[in-house]
This record gives structure tokens, C-alpha cells and sequence, in this order.
């Protein structure tokens, strides 16, 4: 069978996710800027509320994943927490400044994170050669590694993605996200022979906010204002799903 894994934002994602027929949540904070660590009182709530599996993404900022020492150890605290959470794991990376894996830090992340099962997340695409780092990360005891195949989107990362799952030979799980659309998950499955899957399935959904300011901006003006949004939506997961399903 193929796991389903759905990235989400907050709450209502998550339980959207669930309802669409996702086997797994990521669940994130900041999708804008990729994805940044959630807020303890959404990860208690999402796991108060959902059946499924849930991973929380542990990222103390947006931008590259070269972390200072006071980045690490918030990072490391983080793991701490979602350790005694009850979630089901914990998806994070860290790189050294030359774009190898920081063996050191990521030594740390797996100690703490103790039974939790560990996605080195697509901090991979940013690594200077992905099959090395594949075999420092089976090394370390990583559970999956979720990539694009270093490219924009997995579609044209096809070929990588495939040599990765090779090399792997089922040593750790190969899990293509960025870009995997209902029309293209059959094709993705197909190609590489993986079992694993990473997507968002979003809608737009207009605020309900009757009195409207649309000159200040709460954030940067390179995404939507406060009066759209995108979420999760239930029957975009549920195609998804369903296509993936037919390839198992």
C-alpha cells in the first residue's frame, strides 16, 4: 500500500486532512516560507483530535538550514517536547555550511528523539551530493527522507528519485513531495517504486471579516493579505488519496 502523508497548517488542516483519507499529517507552521515549527498548544490540540499519525516539522526559522548553536539547541528542545508529545515523529534537518549533512547535529536530533521515527525533510535538496548524503543519513538511523529530487518539484526530479530509491534497497524510505498533483501521483509511484508519499492538497478560502483594512499588511506583500488564505481541503486530499491508491 502507499502511505499518504498530507502537509498542513494548524488545526483545521490537520482534521481536514484526516477526513480526505490521509493515513499521515506533517504538521507545520509558515508554509509561506516552507514550513516552520508549530506552536505546542496546535500540536497538543492536533493530536488531542486526530486517529492518525501525526509528524511535527521542527524548523526554528525560514531560510537555509546552516543553524547556529542557539538555533540548534532550540531545535534540540523542540524534539525534547515532541518526544513526551505522543506524536508519532518528528521530520528536521540540519547541513553543515559546504551543503553536506551535519552529522554532529543530526547525532544529536536522533538521540533525542529517542523512539520517535525520524524524516530527514527536504533540507536534503540543499545538500552538494544527494547519494552521499542518502548513505550518511542511513547511517545515522533516519527513517525517511523526504526530497524533490533536488529539483523545484518531483516531476522533474524523476530520475534522481529513482537512482535514491535504488540506492537505499529499503535501508530507509524515499519519500517524493513538492509539486504531486492528482494527475501526476500514478506517474510519480510508477517511475521510482516508491511506497511513501508527500503532498498538500489546498483551496483558497476567502475571510469572513465583514469590516475590511486592506492598506496595512500584516506580513510581506509577496503573499496574500489577511482577507485570503489557503487551507487544506478534504475533497483535494480525498483525490489524491484515491489515485495513489490505485498504484498499491
Amino acid at each position: 500500500m502507499i502511505t499518504c502523508e498530507v502537509c498542513v497548517e494548524g488545526v483545521p488542516g490537520a482534521i481536514a486532512a484526516e477526513a480526505g483519507g490521509a493515513d499521515r499529517i506533517e504538521l507545520c507552521a509558515g508554509l509561506v516560507e516552507g514550513g516552520t515549527t508549530p506552536s505546542f498548544g496546535t500540536i497538543s490540540r492536533v493530536l488531542d483530535t486526530l486517529s492518525i499519525p501525526t509528524v511535527v516539522l521542527i524548523r526554528p526559522r525560514g531560510g537555509d538550514f546552516l543553524y547556529t548553536a542557539e538555533e540548534l539547541e532550540a531545535l534540540l528542545c523542540d524534539v525534547d517536547v515532541i518526544r513526551e508529545s505522543g506524536a508519532f515523529g518528528i521530520a528536521t534537518g540540519v547541513l553543515t555550511r559546504e551543503g553536506d549533512v551535519d552529522v554532529h547535529a543530526m547525532e544529536q536530533v536522533m538521540d533525542a528523539a529517542g523512539s520517535l521515527s525520524v524524516t530527514f525533510h527536504r533540507a536534503f535538496d540543499m545538500t552538494r551530493d544527494p547519494h552521499r548524503s542518502l548513505e550518511t543519513l542511513i547511517h545515522l538511523g533516519v527513517h525517511r527522507v523526504l526530497t524533490s529530487g533536488l529539483e523545484r518539484s518531483v516531476p522533474e526530479g524523476l530520475e534522481l528519485l529513482g537512482s535514491l530509491v535504488e540506492l537505499a534497497k529499503g535501508r530507509t524510505s524515499i519519500m517524493p513531495g513538492g509539486g504531486i498533483r492528482e494527475d501526476n501521483i500514478r506517474d510519480i509511484i510508477g517511475k521510482t517504486g516508491v511506497n511513501e508519499v508527500h503532498f498538500t492538497a489546498f483551496a483558497s478560502l476567502e475571510s469572513p471579516m465583514a469590516h475590511r483594512n486592506t492598506r496595512p499588511l500584516m506580513g510581506s506583500d509577496r503573499v496574500p493579505g489577511e482577507y485570503g488564505r489557503l487551507v487544506t481541503a478534504p475533497e483535494g486530499v480525498r483525490r489524491i488519496v484515491n489515485s495513489a491508491a490505485a498504484m498499491g
